[in-house]
């Protein structure tokens, strides 16, 4: 009895740690990106940070100053966290995301693109316009910075319970 209730609480520390983890690589590498994609077009951080809250807040949140930056980056983080945690989860019924992290990441990203460009941002910004000059090179941050390490990262904490991987 004493072992079972010891190993439910390290499999929910690994769990912990994985998204913990993947939240802060994935969500540090995304915003970077961003920064320096805002950078090239001389957008502001706290312009850009703006931006992502505005998809709750609308326009009013360019007068916000850094609060409303503030707020943006951590709807950025939420929304990596909720990233995150459905590939966790999914990869806790489907054991073949784990064991293939280099190609099921990389869909990962490419879902993870397809909801945030076809769905979440037109639903967010009505006057979202899709540019190839802009969907190809967030497809790539998608797959790169998102969907690989968040593959990667769970399948690191994964081992322990995979007997497989």
């Amino acid at each position: 009895m004493h072992w079972q209730k010891r190993r439910i609480r390290m499999n929910n520390c690994r769990a912990l740690c994985a998204i913990v983890t993947a939240v802060l690589v994935v969500g540090v590498l995304d915003i970077s990106s961003a920064f320096v994609i805002w950078w090239q077009r001389g957008v502001a951080l706290q312009r850009g940070l703006q931006g992502i809250a505005a998809g709750l807040l609308g326009t009013k949140s360019f007068e916000g100053g850094m609060a409303t930056a503030g707020l943006g980056l951590a709807l950025h983080f939420f929304v990596v966290f909720l990233m995150v945690s459905v590939f966790y989860l999914a990869s806790r019924k489907m054991l073949f995301l784990t064991r293939q992290p280099f190609v099921w990441g990389a869909l990962y990203g490419i879902g993870v693109y397809i909801v945030m460009f076809w769905i979440v941002l037109p639903s967010a910004f009505p006057t979202f316009r899709h540019r190839v000059t802009n969907d190809l090179p967030q497809l790539a941050i998608h797959i790169c910075l998102i969907g690989l390490p968040t593959a990667f990262i769970v399948r690191r904490y994964s081992k322990a319970t995979d007997p497989s991987s």
